[in-house]
Order: C-alpha cells, then sequence, then structure tokens
C-alpha cells in the first residue's frame, strides 16, 4: 500500500520578490513546498535567511502558508534574499537576484542530514547552487536521501548562476529532470556541445541515455509539456486559461508532477494533473495563492 502523505522536501532559495506593486515571499523551494501541501503532502522548505526583518516577516509568512520553518536556517551576517520582478504586459516576469545573500550559505547539519534521510521525495535546483558552499551543502543533502526516494532536478536556469558542472552533477543524481524548452538547447550546448540539436524529443533522450535519469519532463510555456522515459514519451497540449502572471506556476506544475509519480502515476496522468495545477496558479497573483472555497479539486476540474 502507498502512503497516504508523502514527506517532500524543497531545497534551495528562499527570498523576497520586489514587485512594483510590493513584495511576495518567492523562492522555487517554498512555492514547491506549499503547492506539495496544498495537494495533501508534507511540503518541507530547507532555505536559508538572514538576521534582519524580512527572515522575520518571511517565517511569519511560511506559517500562514502552513508550512514547517524548522529546517530553515539562521544566517548571522548575510541578508535574507530579494529578487527584483518586473512583469510584461504578457505576464512574463525578469527577474534581477542580489548576491550574497543567506541562501548562498546553506549549512550541511546534522538536523538535514536526519531529515534528508526520513524523505521520500526531494526538489533542487541550479540557482541554489551558485555559491560553492550552497552547491556542497545541497549534493550532500540530495545523495544522503533513501535510495528509492525521488530526487527531482528541476534545472531553473538563471541569469549566469550556473554551468556545465552544476547541471552534468544535478542531472546525474536525479530520478526526474525537469526543464524548459527555451533551457534545452542551451544544456545540450553545455553538457553534448558536438550534438546538432535536432527536436526536444531528441534531445531529451540524448539526455536519457547520458545520464540515466528515470524521467525527463519538458515544459513548453502555454504549448504544454512532453514527459520522456526510456520506454515512450507523452505530449499534453496545455490548459487555455487567463494569465494574471506566471510566477510560481511552474514550481506548482512540478509539485503536481511530483504528487503523482510518487503514487505510480501514468505519464498522460502526470502530464494532466501537472499541466493543471500550473495552469491554476497561472490564473493567480503570486506563486502562493490561498486554497479556493469549496477546495482545490473542484477548482482544479473547472480548469479546461
Amino acid at each position: 500500500m502507498p502512503h497516504e502523505r508523502y514527506k517532500v522536501v524543497g531545497l534551495g532559495e528562499l527570498l523576497w520578490d520586489l514587485f512594483p506593486a510590493g513584495k511576495q515571499l518567492g523562492g522555487a523551494p517554498a512555492n514547491f513546498a506549499y503547492i506539495t501541501s496544498l495537494l495533501g503532502d508534507e511540503g518541507l522548505p530547507c532555505s536559508r535567511l538572514g538576521p534582519d526583518e524580512l527572515a522575520a516577516e518571511a517565517k511569519r509568512r511560511l506559517t500562514e502558508l502552513n508550512l514547517n520553518t524548522n529546517f530553515i536556517q539562521s544566517d548571522g551576517t548575510h541578508p535574507t534574499g530579494t529578487v527584483r520582478v518586473e512583469v510584461d504586459d504578457a505576464g512574463q516576469p525578469k527577474f534581477k537576484i542580489s548576491d550574497f545573500v543567506a541562501w548562498d550559505y546553506l549549512e550541511w547539519t546534522p538536523q538535514w542530514r536526519e531529515l534528508a534521510a526520513s524523505l521520500d521525495a526531494v526538489c533542487f535546483g541550479s540557482l541554489a547552487q551558485r555559491s560553492e558552499q550552497s552547491q556542497a551543502t545541497i549534493l550532500k543533502f540530495v545523495r544522503a536521501t533513501k535510495p528509492n526516494a525521488v530526487r527531482v532536478f528541476d534545472v531553473n536556469l538563471r541569469q549566469h548562476f550556473y554551468s556545465a558542472q552544476i547541471l552534468s552533477e544535478s542531472i546525474q543524481l536525479a530520478t526526474i529532470v525537469k526543464l524548459n524548452h527555451e533551457e534545452l538547447p542551451r544544456i545540450m550546448q553545455l553538457l553534448a556541445p558536438g550534438d546538432t540539436f535536432v527536436d526536444n524529443e531528441s534531445s531529451c533522450r540524448r539526455l536519457l541515455d547520458l545520464y540515466q535519469p528515470k524521467l525527463i519532463c519538458l515544459t513548453r510555456g502555454d504549448q504544454g509539456s512532453l514527459l520522456v522515459n526510456a520506454e515512450t514519451s507523452r505530449a499534453h497540449a496545455g490548459f487555455r486559461v487567463k494569465v494574471a502572471d506566471t510566477v510560481g506556476s511552474g514550481d506548482a506544475f512540478t509539485a503536481a508532477l511530483v504528487h503523482e509519480y510518487l503514487r505510480g502515476s501514468s505519464l498522460d496522468r502526470m502530464n494532466e494533473a501537472a499541466n493543471r495545477v500550473g495552469a491554476w496558479v497561472a490564473t493567480q497573483a503570486g506563486a502562493t495563492p490561498v486554497s479556493p472555497p469549496g477546495g482545490l479539486e473542484k477548482t482544479l476540474a473547472a480548469i479546461a
């Protein structure tokens, strides 16, 4: 019998998105953990905050979202992370990410080691690996999970904060690799420089051959997604919705994908659920919308 509730960590950057209209708590790990919890599993954010009011405010916000803050580290020197966000007319965000912030100094602690060993899944990305210290901590954390734990590398290329080494080491550890159609050619250029980019599926299959993850998920903006494993591939056309902003919709997609993967769902079911949840978040302002009246299931079912 499968677990009724899985224990899932979002590991990496926790920060404030500074929009023209005000600030919102963000960072892929918190967004992912929040949607994971909304879907019925135990989503836990693991990150690091500074010695400032933004840190206290972040913890208050996480508590309001019913997220456990026990695994958020405190840094006595470096400030809480911030990102300036500008959203264009199509609802697409552009980010300017502050350097030398608390989440650049993640520590490998006995508490985190114990947590890693107890998990069913962990999701990590490339951005929080931009510093040597955090990269070392993240890789130790992922390696410390159980052999059957699901390790999700949600690539999230940002600015210049990635390298062939970061991508290669991360994909080697991953059960699931999730990336988007704009990132795929860049990744292939770095990891298979002699290859000519032919099409999305061929490139995904090349990554499967090179690194042997169980599943590659390619998101294609408003064109839905493609799931590729060793045996087959399945595409989903996505859902047409009125977009408020796309901030956090990719993290919501990942949360739903992992939720279904943990339950042994088919590729079609994973695709359907992930696109549906991602579409719902895109219709809401911000990355952590409240569960709607009548429950999330009813709202998701109405997306067509």
